[in-house]
């Protein structure tokens, strides 16, 4: 017998169901890049016990409550603050760099006029039999 089939079987890869995996999911960069402008105000929030910590300490780059001040410093220190710094240091896309990107903006139509649009349209020169041109 050969071996057994083992392809297109993508029920136990752990990659695969971390990807598509909401439970811990986070804001955006453009989104903590628009939480950044009003980083006083989120810092300083009110009370709310329904947030780990009653909602008063929250680091603003990473998005994240953390239950008291000693975790948010480990927190500060860490590899994974530091990377979210480093990815924070570069502006995020507009919408208009990202149509031209996909070559939204970068078409055309150009309009031509007289008897070179007519060549061009139809390179015969001539109407067709209603008089319209193809």
């Amino acid at each position: 017998m050969g071996r057994l089939r083992r392809k297109r079987m993508h029920k136990n890869i752990r990659d695969t169901q971390r990807k598509f995996r909401t439970k811990r999911r986070t804001k955006d960069m453009d989104q903590i890049h628009d939480d950044l402008k009003e980083a006083e105000k989120l810092t300083s929030q009110p009370k709310d016990y329904d947030l780990p910590g009653a909602g008063q300490f929250y680091c603003v780059e990473c998005a994240r409550y953390f239950t008291d001040v000693t975790s948010k410093e480990v927190h500060v220190k860490s590899k994974l603050h530091k990377r979210r710094l480093k990815e924070l240091k570069d502006v995020p896309y507009t919408t208009e760099e990202a149509d031209r990107a996909s070559g939204l903006g970068s078409y055309h139509i150009r309009h031509t006029q007289g008897k070179h649009a007519e060549s061009v349209h139809n390179p015969g020169g001539s109407a067709g039999a209603d008089g319209d041109m193809e």
